[in-house]
């Protein structure tokens, strides 16, 4: 399966543009944003749990990133309520599912293959402060790697946003709105610019909530490969 495959376009998929998908799994559903692969996949998705509903134990060869968007999200090692993000490393095992049912964005196979550090933050209360030369942004650092860098940022109503290229870059919207390239992006809309592209966004009356990943993109034809060789 081939969703939004091509890494060197821009991609972009608003809140509630795709339906929800049946999963293997009765009970679960998915969105898929991006995805190279079968069930087992280089993937970003939205995943919906119904109450009472859980996966099968499963090892995560290529690493399991996610954020929990509403509900609680529940494994053998905790509890994970609206806010959560989470880093399983490769070769982490659990069995995920969520007792009152819960959403969260997930990205599979995307990380280091020696990567073994476990994260578990709270995106809704993480002191964020001001970025130097980036008006209006303020910012928490949530992970760094000579890989990637992951952070949560708020950007100020109205106010213009910029990035250089750098390596890659993917937004998910956690509340409020932005527009970039005179498309609007709500809450729980997902964009994904190359490597090559640079970000010029502008946030809404409002201001938003964003959550970041950049340079990661660099390394999309090494994810493919370690899916290739399981």
């Amino acid at each position: 399966m081939k969703i939004n495959d091509d890494f060197s376009v821009r991609a972009s998929v608003p809140a509630d543009a795709i339906d929800w998908v049946p999963s293997p799994m009765p009970g679960v559903e998915r969105k898929m944003l991006d995805r190279v692969g079968g069930e087992v996949a280089r993937a970003t998705s939205i995943v919906r749990y119904a109450p009472a509903s859980r996966f099968s134990p499963h090892v995560h060869g290529g690493g399991e990133e996610f954020i929990v968007l509403d509900g609680v999200f529940q494994d053998e090692h905790g509890d994970y309520p609206a806010g959560s993000y989470v880093r399983n490393p490769p070769q982490s095992r659990h069995t995920p599912g969520s007792a009152a049912g819960c959403t969260i964005f997930v990205k599979l196979w995307q990380f280091d293959a020696a990567d073994r550090r476990c994260v578990n933050r709270d995106l809704l209360d993480t002191e964020r402060k001001p970025v130097p030369g980036r008006e209006g942004v303020t910012a928490a650092d949530i992970f760094h790697s000579d890989r990637e860098e992951v952070r949560v940022e708020h950007w100020q109503a109205d106010m213009p946003v910029k990035l250089p290229p750098n390596g890659g870059l993917e937004i998910f919207c956690l509340d409020g709105r932005f527009v970039e390239n005179g498309e609007t992006f709500r809450r729980h809309s997902w964009l994904r610019l190359p490597q090559n592209a640079a970000l010029d966004a502008r946030a809404g009356a409002g201001g938003c909530l964003v959550w970041v990943k950049e340079g990661h993109l660099r390394f999309v034809d090494a994810d493919l490969a370690a899916i290739a060789s399981t």
